[in-house]
């Protein structure tokens, strides 16, 4: 795999000399003229942005939004070096690590990722997403089922990718740090004919990097490729195409088993997999959208999305915990090896007519979502099948050999989804001060399952779900901005789950409802910008274990999640801001059986970034930190509170910049979450130092 990453690198290299010769090119008749840094304003120019469609599918000032939306710009993604979305969850308010890729927003499991506004997530179930391609990361906080479909009632999120530029810009950044890591990148883009109405991107990123974790090894490869054309004043066609590798040694990576009050069984190097375990992704994406202005008061948009993914994990999982000292504390795991194949391949169609009618901007649309999945589990279990124990606290690895196995099939099974939804929405300017929201969408799924290993045949499912949302926003004056909205959202169970009913009755969709009350408030100039949402949400009809047997599921009834959430962002002098968002959530589950808890739900998150500049060497400092208050596994068992904090140090040279990121300064031992007993708690990372030199050309 290293020789894979040293191709990458030297293909980077080979791409900078074209791209130094094309802007040579491009600039041979034109002056360069370097502009002084401006020091006014910073908050709002690094880190806000004021305008964003994901809430509405239309231009729509924030201020004019009635539900949460929060955005984080690239600015902010560079200043903390993030290389995947984990590094972000600080920025966020009400998210927090869940388990793997997905995260906990607003008390809720949230799993559902767009890009540009369609569903067609490439990065499968267990890989977490990279930021390379990504110039901007923006969340809708509650149920969007009004304007998106199905979806988890904490939020959406929506990774905003970077597309061809009108302006020649050119990067090569090359970035070192402990635990061997290593990463390159090459990123240009610019007018590919005189007068800028065809443009270009191209992107190529890799890196690699060992891990505190034993036998743990991580590659990413990413190509990225963009093309737009405005093929007359009214039309403008963007066509991109990303290709994904992913590879990670010692993994499927989980956690490390904990006693009840959280303290690790282990130390935190420790892993349960071996060296020769791993998880590999490899995946594709066409994306093409064309946007048409049919006159002054209409225009349209159509969107495709393709995407199809292999994810592939060869790896040990704990399934039981020994005492074999007899001592009251657990010393050893009892493992499973598990040989899985993902295979996942889907398409989004969506259009959009968005008609500015005087004081109404109407939207009526439509997408539609194809997705196959398929599953092929083997696994071999315990002692029995020859998998051999491990201990806690001397692990010794490579007792075994993967071939002796005594391997039996789990799961050979394939889904198939269909789901098309209409919508309709009007965003009315009733007042200068006044603006309402409404909207309303109708949805149709349909899937199927086949359990290849039964001889029960084809399993089909479908059903029709509702959702709305009705808001409004009130501009007091230019300090006060308050709204009020009510969502509607809803999940369809899935097919292989309704399968498990026992009384053979279907399974109804899960249904969520959020109120939400907030405020946007400017004071002292617009230096001070304040946030506070405060929601309520139900959601119904979701399915667990059933408590009197297992092989069957049982919907739980309800769960309340109510909170607070306050995001501040402040120029406190000319030359030093501060991002904070903080978030107040308290989750109960009413209606259901005894012993159901859901996991990983932090009464209090609170994240700064705060950045001083230094004009006079053109550069700045900056400082993070990550608080989560104490929470609860699966298994009810606590998973300590944590802080922690990062550095960060930047400066530009001529057409250099140079920076220096400290991730976990003070090299913290902690948990970011838990799962289950046997699985244990997933551990932070630890200090990581990176050193990055980019150049501009």
């Amino acid at each position: 795999m290293f020789k894979k990453t040293f191709l990458m690198m030297q293909a980077c290299g080979a791409l900078t000399f074209s791209c130094i010769a094309f802007a040579e090119t491009a600039t041979d008749d034109d002056t360069i003229e370097l502009q002084a840094l401006e020091v006014q304003g910073r908050a709002l120019s690094y880190y806000k942005e004021d305008e964003t469609s994901l809430a509405t599918k239309t231009a729509t000032s924030l201020d004019n939004t009635p539900q949460s939306v929060q955005v984080v710009t690239k600015t902010l993604i560079e200043d903390q070096a993030a290389r995947q979305i984990t590094d972000l969850y600080r920025s966020i308010s009400g998210m927090s690590q869940n388990n793997v890729s997905t995260v906990t927003l607003r008390g809720f499991a949230q799993d559902e990722i767009l890009y540009d506004g369609l569903k067609g997530n490439p990065f499968g179930n267990f890989s977490i997403p990279q930021l390379f391609t990504i110039e901007q990361v923006q969340v809708l906080k509650g149920p969007s089922g009004a304007i998106y479909g199905a979806g988890e009632p904490g939020g959406v999120i929506n990774y905003v990718t970077k597309k061809p530029t009108y302006e020649q810009q050119n990067t090569l950044q090359v970035t070192a740090g402990n635990k061997d890591f290593l990463s390159g990148s090459i990123e240009s883009s610019g007018p590919a004919n005189e007068d800028a109405s065809q443009r270009y991107r191209v992107g190529i990123y890799s890196d690699r990097q060992d891990s505190y974790r034993n036998n743990v090894e991580e590659e990413n490869q990413i190509i990225d490729l963009g093309y737009a054309w405005d093929i007359d004043q009214d039309n403008t066609l963007t066509v991109q195409y990303t290709d994904i590798h992913q590879y990670l040694s010692g993994a499927r990576l989980r956690g490390i088993p904990t006693d009840d009050d959280g303290n690790f069984l282990a130390d935190t190097s420790w892993n349960n997999n071996e060296k020769s375990d791993y998880q590999e992704l490899d995946a594709q994406v066409f994306q093409m959208r064309l946007d048409h202005s049919i006159n002054d008061w209409l225009e349209s948009n159509v969107a495709l999305r393709y995407f199809e993914n292999t994810e592939t994990q060869k790896y040990h999982e704990v399934v039981g915990l020994l005492d074999t000292d007899s001592d009251g504390v657990m010393d050893t795991t009892q493992r499973q090896y598990r040989d899985q194949v993902r295979s996942r391949q889907g398409i989004t169609l969506a259009g959009n007519l968005i008609a500015e009618l005087g004081d109404h901007t109407v939207l009526l649309g439509s997408d539609y979502l194809h997705e196959e999945n398929s599953f092929l589990y083997y696994r071999a279990s315990k002692t029995a099948d020859g998998v051999s124990n491990l201990s806690l606290a001397n692990p010794v690895y490579g007792q075994d050999d993967v071939s002796d196995y005594t391997m039996h099939l789990k799961t050979d099974e394939t889904t198939t989804s269909d789901r098309l939804g209409v919508y309709a929405q009007d965003q009315w300017q009733m007042t200068d001060k006044l603006n309402l929201l409404s909207g309303i969408r109708i949805d149709r799924y349909e899937e199927s399952y086949q359990d290849h290993t039964s001889s029960d045949g084809e399993k089909q499912y479908n059903d029709t779900g509702y959702s709305s949302r009705i808001g409004a926003s009130y501009h007091v004056n230019e300090i006060w901005k308050p709204y009020a909205s009510v969502s509607t959202g809803f999940a369809p169970q899935e097919a292989d789950d309704q399968q498990k009913s026992q009384d053979g009755q279907l399974f109804d969709p899960e249904e969520s409802r959020q109120v939400e009350v907030g405020v946007r408030s400017y004071w002292f100039n617009n230096k001070l910008n304040i946030n506070l949402a405060a929601y309520h949400i139900i959601r119904k009809n979701i399915l667990q274990d059933d408590p009197e047997d297992d092989s069957y599921l049982v919907s739980i009834g309800r769960i309340r999640s109510q909170g607070v959430e306050l995001d501040i962002l402040a120029d406190i002098t000319p030359r030093w801001v501060a991002n904070v968002s903080y978030a107040y959530n308290d989750v109960k589950v009413t209606d259901a059986e005894d012993g159901v808890y859901f996991a990983n739900t932090p009464y209090h998150q609170l994240g700064a970034w705060t950045r001083y500049d230094f004009p006079s060497i053109q550069s700045s400092i900056a400082f993070g930190a990550d608080y989560v208050s104490q929470q609860k596994n699966r298994d009810e068992q606590i998973v300590k509170p944590f802080t922690v904090y990062d550095l960060s140090w930047q400066t530009h040279w001529q057409d250099w910049k140079f920076q220096v990121n400290v991730k976990n300064l003070f090299d913290k031992e902690y948990a970011v979450s838990g799962f289950t007993e046997k699985i244990g708690s997933f551990v932070g990372e630890r200090r990581r130092v990176y050193l990055s030199a980019a150049y501009q050309f």
